[in-house]
């Protein structure tokens, strides 16, 4: 389409007034040719800028037709004239419309971003148009740092960046000093010189009157027109370079910079902003951290006491009257159930409470009769001493094993290996004390323990024990030793008078809880998220009325509604990231500060919590920010452009 000729045929444009409508534009037709320098004029409220804005494909007819290089322009979609846009026509504003976050050099190649053109190439063209518009050494200069006159160079830089082909011009000259004014328009002649379409809208005579052509409009109508169209010298406009890179890159690396300029520039209000998406993300990793080391702090704990273990109790289940008369729990079985291949170890245990006395101390505590694998079935480790030997047992020596709280009790700070303590009326050698358990499943009795054949003959006067512990071998499966052991006591024993409890069924059980209290925690935890997420969603749509003349240049400049939505659900997709980041830190920070006052267990923040958080924080922005965004996107670059 190089070298676009502008043919309007019967074009009305029709803006409604209450119940009825106002016609701005009255069967205008109008031919322009390639390479014209053509002036627009008439009074304010004449209908030029109407004319202009439907000419630059800003606005669509209500009636008539308007082409472009014989290309029906009302049969087109938003997004085949935003390329129309950025492909054929230059704009330069009376007010420069320049994004004031943006360099000179950012304004000049804002619309070879949305042509495809390469980050190098880009900036290379726009370094050329400012030194050939003598604004070399500028490039950096944000607008409010320049001039009137050289603000609107900048401008004219922009409208030539894509090749500019058609450039229109509102006013060029109505915001500057005679000098600036006259400036410009040595610049716009020679563009038009180069080959350029000049199409300039003014009020003034003495601008007019060094254009080629004269359009007069009054009250919508072409009052006057003086020249036919013809094509006019001049060699053919400089196309611009051919874009490079795949454009959908170009363009997302073009709304991240500009969402980080758009969240600097206002940081407060981001601030806020990521406010409520910070302490969601930080209520829901935190949430998480806490119920993950609750649950490791449970299973541990049943873990220490050994999740391979299988205890046998007398009766058919908990609670059984008849179980304290059973007594086919014997030594015999206990032999029985070693000889099998998937038994690591196997103890009996019987247990009673007992007064336990030690010079002038008297306590109750709790005796039991253990067997010398007791202590491995159970992951019991000695503290001082040593455990039971085979020879204790088989000699029914009178020693005893005293947890932390007995030996406390019974010999304060002093020695207690070694020393003779009455259980009941039995006298019996300290020979260790157990390892205080780390976590609470120990409790707070005093727990003795002696050998189980000690223990029946010397203190219970029974031969029967009460339950088996039985530890499985790693790697067999529990639930099939458990079926084993089931089938060989019942053999012995001529029925079934016992029943089992394996505790990996406890575990199981533990971690079903335990998961199911975690997501009751996380998903009120998301409450949090949620109510940041609309505040987002209320931020962006602020934002999007704030910025709606930015919207709207973006648009003159070529962005295509899908570069605009990009735009803005990269900014609030950005904000909530960041917000997410700072959630996640704060939550080290809080598990830092967790670890200093509570010893036993700690938060646990794992990678999961970490990519749930980045997860939801991305959801987040996606989700309340595409209303606002699609409301940007939908603007009418018109209004967006009158909007201030």
């Amino acid at each position: 389409m190089s070298g676009a000729g502008l043919e309007l045929d019967g074009v009305w444009r029709r803006f409604p007034s209450g119940e009825d409508e106002v016609a701005v534009l009255k069967d205008v037709t109008l031919r322009i040719a390639p390479g014209e320098m053509v002036a627009i004029v008439g009074a304010s409220g004449s209908g030029k800028s109407t004319l202009m804005n439907i000419l630059g494909c800003l606005d669509q007819p209500s009636e008539g037709r308007y082409r472009v290089g014989g290309r029906d322009a009302g049969s087109l979609d938003g997004d085949q004239l935003a390329e129309l846009r950025r492909d054929h026509f230059g704009f330069i504003f009376q007010r420069y419309h320049l994004l004031p976050h943006l360099s000179a050099l950012d304004n000049v190649a804002m619309p070879a971003v949305y042509a495809g053109m390469a980050l190098q190439e880009r900036r290379e063209r726009a370094r050329t148009l400012l030194a050939r518009l003598g604004l070399a050494g500028k490039e950096r200069h944000k607008p409010g740092q320049l001039s009137g006159g050289q603000q609107q160079r900048v401008s004219i830089a922009r409208a030539l960046m894509n090749g500019g082909r058609i450039i229109l011009a509102d006013e060029p000259t109505g915001a500057l000093d005679s000098h600036s004014g006259e400036e410009v328009m040595r610049i716009l002649k020679e563009l038009n010189a180069a080959g350029h379409t000049v199409i300039i809208v003014t009020h003034d005579p003495a601008i007019a009157a060094r254009t080629d052509r004269v359009i007069e409009i009054r009250d919508g109508e072409i009052l006057r027109d003086s020249g036919a169209a013809g094509s006019a010298d001049g060699a053919a406009a400089e196309p611009p370079p051919a874009a490079a890179g795949p454009p959908w890159r170009e363009r997302l690396a073009e709304a991240f910079k500009m969402a980080m300029l758009a969240m600097l520039s206002n940081r407060l209000r981001t601030a806020l902003t990521m406010l409520g998406i910070v302490i969601g993300i930080t209520s829901v990793v935190s949430i998480i951290a806490i119920g993950e080391g609750a649950r490791d702090y449970v299973l541990n704990d049943i873990r220490s006491m050994g999740t391979q273990t299988i205890t046998v109790f007398r009766g058919k289940d908990w609670g059984d009257d008849k179980a304290e008369g059973i007594r086919t729990f014997l030594p015999g079985d206990i032999a029985a159930l070693a000889a099998e291949g998937y038994v690591d170890s196997v103890t009996p245990e019987t247990s009673q409470p007992q007064r336990i006395r030690y010079r002038n101390v008297d306590l109750n505590g709790s005796v039991s009769g253990v067997g010398r694998d007791f202590f491995r079935v159970q992951g019991m480790n000695m503290a001082e001493g040593q455990a039971f030997s085979r020879d204790d047992i088989r000699l029914q020596r009178q020693v005893v094993l005293l947890d932390k709280n007995a030996r406390r009790k019974l010999f304060g700070d002093g020695e207690a290996v070694g020393k003779i303590i009455l259980v009941g009326t039995v006298p019996a050698t300290v020979v260790g004390v157990v390892a205080q358990r780390d976590r609470g499943f120990g409790g707070n009795s005093l727990q003795l323990w002696m050998p189980y054949s000690t223990a029946a003959s010397r203190l219970f006067g029974q031969q029967h024990f009460d339950r088996f512990v039985i530890r499985v071998r790693d790697g067999q499966p529990t639930k099939l030793a458990e079926k084993a052991i089931t089938a060989l006591l019942t053999q012995r024993h001529g029925s079934k008078d016992f029943f089992t409890h394996n505790m990996e069924d406890v575990l199981k059980t533990v971690e079903s809880t335990s998961r199911a209290l975690a997501l009751l925690l996380t998903l009120i935890a998301v409450i949090s998220l949620v109510v940041g997420g609309i505040g987002v969603m209320n931020i962006m749509l602020v934002s999007v009325t704030e910025r709606t003349r930015e919207i709207g240049i973006r648009m003159a400049v070529g962005a295509r509604q899908g570069d605009v939505l990009q735009q803005f659900l990269t900014e609030a997709v950005l904000v909530c990231l960041v917000g997410g980041a700072i959630g996640v830190a704060l939550s080290y920070g809080i598990s830092f500060v967790f670890a200093l006052f509570v010893s036993s267990w700690r938060m646990s923040l794992s990678l999961t919590a970490i990519v749930l958080a980045v997860a939801c924080s991305s959801l987040i922005g996606v989700l309340f920010g595409f209303l606002p965004a699609r409301s940007a996107a939908r603007l009418n670059p018109i209004d967006a452009l009158a909007r201030e």
